[in-house]
């Protein structure tokens, strides 16, 4: 008999009782000035206040730009308190601003150590022009900060050192509670209209963790669990999200972000599970049984049909449902193990990990489960694929490397392989930005099993998590 996949031999626990936990509806988001303002995710609650009069640049449309393509060299400096107690939120959200534009590298950011000399704004009509020139900037973000009642108002200018004049410029107003939220949709709505980049500083992280350190209820022998938690793109705010005290593994973001897809052991054996977790509500969408058994769940990029591996035809094979239970299709035929399913951009397709040849590796087949799958790979070892959103239309996946593994990405129009990691550790279970320009993996390099992202090209490695161990990272949409 052809051995499955290790991700595959998680044993059953016994029944479990538990509750789905229901998180708080999220703070309001700082809302766009602009008519057409980008969609919060997750969406503010009912009653959130309605976007302030847009503060209009001096030149509507106009994009810093250099000869050559070069990154224009940018200051981002404190952000200006109107009263000396908002002096804590305002330099939280220049610092977080300045961390959301290095992470996606469209900015030379002028380093802050540099700011000593220029004598700092006090209002957007002292912005001292000549200083920064001296330093080099190409442009200057300048930002105030003012209370209102029990919300903030945060101005944000983006200034052409050149020309002197502002080329950019929002108002935001929301709750006072997380100044960090400024700083995210000022970061994705200045690459947008700047740089024509979705950004990902709004996006939240999922996965699973034992860090509570709890143990499985109703087993005769005492488990460690794990249940999904989340957390921002830059690893705060991490929050638990399920209570199932059971197994709860290999979350799926919908494509609303409102909803994740995992599964758990709750009932004592795997099934599919849907939590809407700002709602608190739960489906059941592939009718698992103590027979039919169900894994690794992967939502289809319109967030309307839900892949996963399942027994019910004896072996392990690819099926996809509606997220209403309804539609089930088969995926694949085949008498080896299929699992691990990922979707195609555009939803017409599926890889997947088959040891339908021996040793795992990574196939495409259409959605519609019609056609011979396609091998992509020829490793000791692959699992895990990930399909990165257009415009870069690429695999990332796990290769074995030695005793571990490697993240390695299958481009699928040159038809090569390049390896990103560089071996310290085990790297595993890679989830693509929605922008396709960044990673999140699970890594052994610092020891424990944590979370880590890092940049198609293989530069700036970053830890997002450190408590417990923490693996199997879906990157929401």
């Amino acid at each position: 008999m052809t051995t499955a996949p290790r991700l595959l031999l998680s044993a059953a626990l016994g029944a479990l009782a538990s509750t789905v936990l229901v998180l708080a509806a999220p703070q309001a988001r700082p809302l766009p000035a602009s008519q057409q303002p980008a969609a919060p995710q997750p969406p503010p609650p009912a009653g959130a206040p309605d976007a302030p009069a847009p503060q209009q640049p001096d030149q509507i449309g106009v994009s810093i730009t250099l000869s050559g393509g070069a990154a224009p060299r940018l200051a981002v400096p404190s952000f200006i308190a109107a009263t000396p107690d908002l002096k804590a939120a305002a330099d939280t959200i220049g610092q977080v601003l300045r961390e959301d534009l290095r992470f996606e590298r469209e900015y030379d950011l002028i380093p802050r150590a540099s700011y000593a000399p220029i004598t700092p704004a006090t209002s957007m009509e002292t912005v001292p022009f000549g200083q920064w020139k001296e330093l080099g900037a190409n442009a200057v973000l300048i930002g105030t900060v003012r209370q209102n009642a029990s919300s903030l108002t945060v101005q944000a200018r983006l200034f052409d050192i050149a020309t002197q004049r502002s080329v950019w410029a929002k108002e935001y107003t929301a709750s006072s509670s997380n100044p960090r939220q400024f700083a995210h949709t000022i970061a994705d709505e200045l690459h947008k209209e700047q740089r024509s980049l979705v950004g990902v500083a709004r996006t939240k992280l999922a996965f699973a963790s034992d860090r509570d350190g709890e143990q499985a209820r109703g087993t005769v022998e005492q488990r460690s669990i794990k249940e999904i938690y989340i957390a921002d793109y830059d690893g705060e705010g991490q929050r638990r999200v399920t209570v199932n005290r059971s197994l709860a593994i290999n979350p799926s973001w919908s494509a609303d972000g409102r909803a994740i897809a995992y599964t758990s052991y709750r009932r004592g054996y795997p099934d599919i599970y849907v939590s809407y977790i700002y709602q608190g509500k739960m489906d059941q969408p592939a009718g698992g049984t103590e027979v039919i058994h169900n894994f690794l769940p992967a939502f289809s990029p319109d967030g309307a049909r839900i892949a996963f591996m399942t027994n019910r035809d004896g072996n392990m094979e690819i099926y996809s449902v509606n997220r209403d239970g309804t539609g089930l299709r088969r995926v694949t035929r085949h008498p080896g193990n299929d699992s691990t399913p990922t979707w195609s951009p555009a939803g017409n397709q599926i890889a997947f990990t088959s040891d339908r040849t021996g040793s795992p590796q990574i196939y495409i087949v259409d959605a519609d489960g019609l056609g011979q799958p396609r091998r992509i790979t020829s490793e000791s070892w692959a699992d895990r694929a990930t399909w990165s959103p257009a415009p870069y239309n690429e695999i990332a996946y796990a290769g074995r490397n030695g005793p571990g593994f490697d993240i390695k990405i299958f481009s699928p129009e040159q038809g090569q392989i390049r390896t990103i990691t560089d071996s310290t550790g085990s790297n595993e279970s890679p989830s693509w930005a929605p922008n396709g320009r960044h990673l999140a993996f699970a890594s052994t390099r610092a020891g424990r099993t944590q979370i880590f992202t890092i940049a198609r090209d293989g530069q700036d490695l970053r830890q997002v998590t450190k408590a417990g161990n923490n693996v199997q990272p879906s990157w929401s949409r």
